[in-house]
């Protein structure tokens, strides 16, 4: 739909749904997962192995045909660990695919169709063995991971740091720049003198947060009806 047509009591409803998937059905996956989150439509994240722990105020926003999927791997002497921090904002298409360990700092952003993983997942010279070579990855905090970019084995990304879009990261980029390409490689530094708003900045107040959130839907969507809302869905017009 061009607008969002529910009336404000069927998006809070929605939302409580999605709370209570969430705790029900995608917290007890993993070895922690921290207060605060919101996954929307939590029935599209997808997590496989164990060893997964998340922090606060995690962010996923997940569609029906780019799911989000957090994996680590068990095999003879490799166990994946994932560790994201607090404040995560995961958008869809989003993968983790972990052999050893993957670290993700506070604050960081993933946009769609990123990917990260720590293996080859096949022995270069063996191709019957699955994982191959494995090498830990660590993004500091503030990390920006751009739309479709690729993250390989043994890479640290330095804190603040932002890869573009498409980019294949091969080797570690320092902190408080700027890198693209395929492999990726620094542009530019980000300016010294401009003060970084991470994240955390939004969780400061969460109450207030909530508040302010709840009082915004509520104006967006007071012009709508609920006979109107369901005619939406039987029978959709133009502009809809």
């Amino acid at each position: 739909m061009i607008k969002d047509r529910r009336p404000y009591y069927v998006k809070r409803f929605a939302g409580h749904l999605e709370r209570w998937y969430t705790n029900h059905f995608v917290a007890p996956q993993m070895a922690a997962l921290g207060s605060g989150h919101n996954i929307m439509k939590p029935w599209n994240i997808r997590i496989n192995g164990g060893h997964i722990r998340v922090g606060d105020n995690l962010h996923v926003v997940t569609t029906s045909d780019r799911t989000v999927s957090l994996s680590t791997w068990a095999f003879e002497a490799h166990q994946g660990h994932i560790d994201i921090g607090n404040n995560v904002l995961l958008c869809p298409g989003v993968r983790l695919d972990c052999a050893t360990s993957i670290s993700i700092g506070d604050n960081c952003m993933f946009a769609a169709g990123s990917y990260v993983t720590d293996a080859d997942w096949h022995d270069i010279y063996d191709r019957t063995r699955p994982v191959g070579n494995t090498r830990e990855v660590n993004l500091a905090e503030n990390v920006w991971i751009g739309d479709g970019a690729i993250v390989c084995k043994g890479v640290s990304i330095g804190e603040n740091s932002i890869i573009g879009a498409g980019s294949i990261v091969t080797s570690n980029i320092p902190a408080n720049v700027i890198a693209a390409g395929n492999p990726a490689r620094v542009i530019k530094p980000l300016a010294h003198d401009r003060e970084l708003i991470t994240r955390a900045t939004l969780f400061k107040d969460t109450t207030a947060l909530n508040r302010d959130m709840a009082a915004l839907e509520r104006y967006l969507l007071q012009p709508n009806s609920t006979l109107n809302w369901l005619r939406t869905l039987l029978a959709p017009r133009r502009g809809d």
